[in-house]
């Protein structure tokens, strides 16, 4: 495999980014793939991509955090239609079930196929966030045949052939959801100063509390004759105060 089959691909121009939708990827260039036409842009490359553990994929690692291929079904066993999903570190698991790809026609066209990457061999494996998206077409119908084409028993044996020999991989690696070290410090560093700030007054309340008692007790040098009078003195100016108030307010 050149290089240009991999690395030389049509960038797209700035502030576009590919982001085809199932039906895209099945219609535009998956079935233009297996019947030799012009793709819509030559900006997916053929890759096999079991030959490599996602991490090495062309492409991963760089600007693109996602990556697609046309990618060959390899047999896992001579006789037998298992395919071989596995790489040098790992292997790829099929997980739930495949989506249907609705054509236009209301016809079921394609399947697309939800794969994790998991390290290790199986069925002992640890699952990873690597994900894969398999794209398969599974029916050809006359409509796809031109009139040359729709009684010649060759043509349609050659791409039925081409149909189950090529797949489109979307791979991709999911980012946890988990909080970083970093985000987890500085939520507690928050934390800790909020609850600083809520013991502060109680502490503040702890340290007036002496002040005012020390007050009180300069007045115990008094004698009880003025200790005695200015409490009856201000007992009689209270109780005038508050007649008077009272009288004012009824």
């Amino acid at each position: 495999m050149n290089n240009l089959s991999v690395n030389g691909l049509k960038k797209l121009p700035l502030g576009f980014r590919f982001q085809p939708t199932d039906e895209e990827l099945v219609f535009q260039y998956l079935k233009c793939k297996v019947f030799s036409y012009p793709l819509p842009a030559s900006i997916i490359p053929d890759l096999s991509v079991c030959n490599f553990d996602p991490w090495d994929l062309p492409g991963v690692g760089e600007m693109e955090e996602e990556r697609y291929f046309f990618s060959t079904k390899e047999a896992k066993y001579r006789t037998g239609n298992r395919i071989n999903r596995a790489t040098t570190s790992g292997y790829w698991k099929a997980t739930g079930s495949d989506k249907q790809i609705i054509s236009r026609r209301n016809q079921v066209a394609g399947m697309r196929k939800t794969l994790v990457f998991h390290m290790g061999k199986p069925p002992h494996g640890s699952r990873t966030d690597w994900i894969m998206h398999e794209y398969r077409l599974v029916t050809l119908s006359n409509n796809d045949f031109d009139s040359l084409h729709a009684n010649n028993p060759i043509i349609q044996n050659y791409l039925n052939h081409e149909m189950e020999k090529w797949a489109l991989c979307h791979v991709f690696f999911k980012k946890s959801r988990k909080k970083s070290s970093d985000e987890e410090e500085i939520m507690q560093s928050l934390c800790d100063s909020s609850n600083e700030k809520v013991k502060k007054p109680k502490a503040l309340i702890h340290k007036i509390k002496p002040k005012l008692f020390d007050f009180m007790r300069e007045n115990d040098g008094m004698t009880a004759e003025s200790s005695s009078s200015s409490s009856s003195g201000c007992s009689s100016d209270i109780t005038e105060v508050s007649s008077s108030a009272c009288s004012m307010q009824y």
